[in-house]
C-alpha cells in the first residue's frame, strides 16, 4: 500500500490521481491534500478520502474548510505555503505528486526531496525554472523522480532497458493545439472560450491555453533538457495532431522508440505510481484500423513564436526560463480574464524577456526574485 500526497489535488492532473486511488485502493491510500481555492472540491476529496492533511492556500479558506468536514476524521487543515511544504515533506507519504499548475509549485516540490520523498512529478515548472537545483537535489537526497506528463512519461518508458551512450536524439510530439492550421488574423478573433476547447485533451485551462500557443511544448523541451540530462540540440519537436504517440527516442542504429496510446492523463500517472508494474486499467488500446493514418509536421516558429521564446529561453539559461514561465502565467491569466488578445500572449512574454539581464549561476533565491520581477513586469505591461 502506497500513501499520497498530492499537491494540487483539485486540479485536472490531481482529479484524475484520485481515479486511479480510486480504481486501486488496494494499492493505494491517501495521506495528504493540497489545493488552491477550489474549498468545495477538497472538502468532497477530504470526505471520500480521508487524508491526514489537508491544504488550502487561504486562511479563510482553510477555516471554511474546517467547518465543513468536522466530523471527517483527524484531519489537520492547514495553509499557506509553510502547510504545503509540510504536505510535502509528511512522514506519512510515501510518494509526493506534484500536480500544482504553474511556479507555485516549485517550493513544496523542493520541500518533497529535501524530506527524501519519490516525486511523480506533473509540474513542468519546477525544472523550467530551476531544473540544476532540482536534479542536483534529488540526485544529492537519491530521490527519484517520475515524470507524469504524458510525453515525458513516453520518453521515461521508452529509456527504460537502454544503453543512455546509444541515445541520438529526443523528439517531443505536440497535437498543435486547436488552432493548427489558423491564420494570423484568425488568432486575433480567438476567445478564451474558444482557446480552452482543445481537440484531444482535457486539462485544466492555463495548460490548455499554453497549448494552443505552444507555449507548453516549450516548457516541455525544457523540462526534458533536465529530466533526462540532454542538451538543447539533441530534442525535436514535431506536430502530431492525432496524438496517440506521446513522444519518440531514436537511438544510434536508426531504430526509433515510441510509446503509444489513446490520451488519457490515468495512463502516465498510473505508470509513475506504480512503476516499474503496469495496473490493468481498463482502457482501450488505439484502433489503428479506424484511426488509418499518423500525421506529421513542422511546427511553424512564426505563426507560434512562444515555442521560439521558450527554445530561446533554453539557450540562454541562467534565470531566462525562470522568467519567461512567470511572465507566460501572468500573459495566459491576463487573456483567460478578457484583458489581452491570444498573439499579445508571446508579445509580452518576449517583451519581458528582452528586459531581463540573467544571473549567472543563480541560486533559488535569484530564480525566485528574477520570477517575481517578471511577474510584476507584466502586469504593468498589460
Amino acid at each position: 500500500m502506497k500513501r499520497l500526497s498530492i499537491l494540487g489535488s483539485t486540479g485536472s492532473v490531481g482529479r484524475n490521481v484520485l481515479r486511479v486511488v480510486d480504481q486501486f485502493p488496494e494499492r493505494f491510500s491517501v495521506a495528504g491534500l493540497a489545493a488552491g481555492r477550489n474549498v468545495g472540491l477538497l472538502a468532497e476529496q477530504v470526505m471520500r478520502f480521508g487524508p491526514d492533511v489537508a491544504v488550502m492556500l487561504d486562511e479563510g479558506l482553510a477555516g471554511q474548510l474546517k467547518e465543513t468536514v468536522i466530523g471527517a476524521g483527524n484531519v489537520e487543515i492547514l495553509h499557506g505555503l509553510d502547510g504545503y511544504r509540510a504536505a510535502a515533506a509528511m512522514g506519512s507519504a510515501d510518494i509526493v505528486v506534484s500536480a500544482m499548475v504553474g511556479s507555485a509549485g516549485l517550493l513544496p516540490t523542493m520541500a518533497a526531496i529535501e524530506a527524501g520523498k519519490p516525486i511523480a512529478l506533473a509540474n513542468k515548472e519546477s525544472l523550467v525554472m530551476a531544473g540544476e537545483i532540482v536534479m542536483g537535489t534529488a540526485q544529492k537526497k537519491g530521490v527519484s523522480i517520475i515524470p507524469v506528463d504524458s510525453e515525458h512519461s513516453a520518453i521515461f518508458q521508452c529509456l527504460a532497458g537502454q544503453r543512455r551512450q546509444d541515445l541520438k536524439h529526443i523528439i517531443l510530439t505536440a497535437s498543435g493545439g486547436p488552432f493548427l492550421g489558423k491564420s494570423a488574423e484568425d488568432l486575433d478573433a480567438i476567445t478564451p472560450e474558444t482557446a480552452l476547447c482543445h481537440p484531444t485533451w482535457k486539462m485544466g485551462p492555463k495548460i490548455t491555453i499554453d497549448s494552443a500557443t505552444l507555449m507548453n511544448k516549450g516548457l516541455e523541451v525544457i523540462e526534458a533538457k533536465w529530466l533526462f540530462d540532454v542538451p538543447l540540440e539533441l530534442i525535436q519537436v514535431v506536430i502530431h495532431p492525432e496524438s496517440v504517440i506521446h513522444s519518440m527516442v531514436v537511438y544510434q542504429d536508426g531504430s526509433v522508440m515510441a510509446q503509444l496510446g489513446l490520451p488519457d492523463m490515468r495512463v502516465p500517472i498510473a505508470y509513475a505510481l506504480s512503476h516499474p508494474e503496469r495496473l490493468p486499467l481498463g482502457l482501450p488500446q488505439p484502433d489503428f484500423v479506424d484511426i488509418g493514418s499518423l500525421t506529421f509536421r513542422e511546427p511553424n516558429l512564426e505563426r507560434f513564436p512562444c515555442l521560439a521564446l521558450a527554445l530561446e529561453a533554453c539557450r540562454i539559461g541562467m534565470t531566462m526560463p525562470a522568467v519567461l514561465s512567470a511572465a507566460n502565467e501572468v500573459a495566459v491569466d491576463a487573456f483567460l480574464n478578457y484583458r489581452i488578445g491570444l498573439r499579445r500572449i508571446g508579445e509580452v512574454v518576449q517583451q519581458v524577456m528582452s528586459k531581463h539581464k540573467p544571473v549567472t549561476s543563480p541560486s533559488l533565491s535569484d530564480i525566485l526574485g528574477a520570477a517575481a520581477w517578471a511577474r510584476r513586469t507584466v502586469e504593468e505591461a498589460v
